[in-house]
């Protein structure tokens, strides 16, 4: 195991047949780092494999839901060290090699791999969002079936301001729509929670007092029903996707990031254009 034993997950039963897994870094904004995304993926494994469990919420302590990566652990060269530490990676290779291997293989397994797989979780899911999502925070609400966001609630994808072309989870044109979905990687711009559910991307949007009470009861009202066929309805609308080609969009899109970050290591030294790194997020221009 790596040796940062941090526990990062809560995981708590608040009704029958749910479970809910909370992100528990609020000193760091919910960052994620390589333990904190396999330790979500241990509390993801264990509510899928409970058969009692019919519903996962997904949520987080704090403020804000999340801040992204964890840009320390990736700057301090420690990410590839801390994937080969733990004991449950997958079937990917390559993360000690030199070049770009490592680091697509690193985004393979830890960023764009886990975030498929808890896309076709055999069980409902929904997140329960408040404050901030930032970049890589939408990798972690865009594979939940369901999205309740509060009031406050804001998303954006800073990736394009600093030199990638988008979050290596590809699915903004199925969360925006094709030409909304643009709009936010060439912009970097902040849309509100409203926003969000005008352009099909939240499902539900409560004042923040009501979050988590309106989350509850959204997932018993689903955990009433039996859990074959909820495995079976999820299964089929994904099957509609997936038909339509989304995995061949995912992969190419995530080949092009993987181009965007050897293009700045030859010419910028780093993985990211340092030349935004340091502005300030933009808003919507009537605020």
């Amino acid at each position: 195991m790596m040796s940062d034993d941090c526990n990062y997950i809560e995981y708590d039963k608040p009704a029958d047949r749910v479970v809910r897994i909370t992100l528990d870094r609020p000193e760091r904004r919910n960052a994620q780092n390589t333990r904190l995304l396999y330790q979500l993926n241990a509390a993801f494994d264990r509510a899928a494999q409970d058969d009692s469990v019919h519903v996962i919420i997904l949520a987080a302590n704090g403020p804000h839901f999340s801040s992204g990566h964890d840009l320390g652990e990736i700057g301090s060269g420690q990410a590839d060290d801390n994937v080969r530490k733990e004991e449950t990676v997958g079937t990917w290779c390559g993360f000690g090699c030199a070049g770009a291997e490592a680091q697509m293989a690193y985004e393979k397994e830890v960023y764009f791999g886990l975030s498929e797989r808890w896309r076709n979780l055999p069980k409902p899911t929904i997140a329960q969002v408040q404050g901030k999502v930032i970049t890589g925070g939408l990798m972690l609400v865009w594979p939940c079936d369901l999205i309740v966001a509060a009031d406050d609630a804001t998303f954006q994808d800073t990736a394009v301001e600093l030199g990638v072309c988008g979050v290596e989870f590809f699915n903004h044109p199925y969360e925006l729509g094709v030409r909304k979905a643009k709009e936010f990687l060439f912009r970097s711009n902040i849309i509100t929670a409203a926003e969000a559910a005008d352009a099909g991307m939240v499902n539900h949007v409560v004042a923040r007092d009501r979050l988590q009470a309106f989350t509850l009861e959204l997932a018993q009202e689903i955990a009433r029903k039996p859990l074959f066929a909820l495995k079976l309805a999820k299964e089929a609308v994904n099957a509609a996707q997936d038909a339509a080609g989304r995995s061949t969009v995912m992969q190419s899109a995530f080949g092009h990031h993987q181009l965007s970050h050897a293009h700045n290591m030859l010419v910028h030294g780093m993985l990211m254009d340092p030349s935004n790194l340091k502005q300030k997020p933009r808003s919507n221009p009537s605020e």
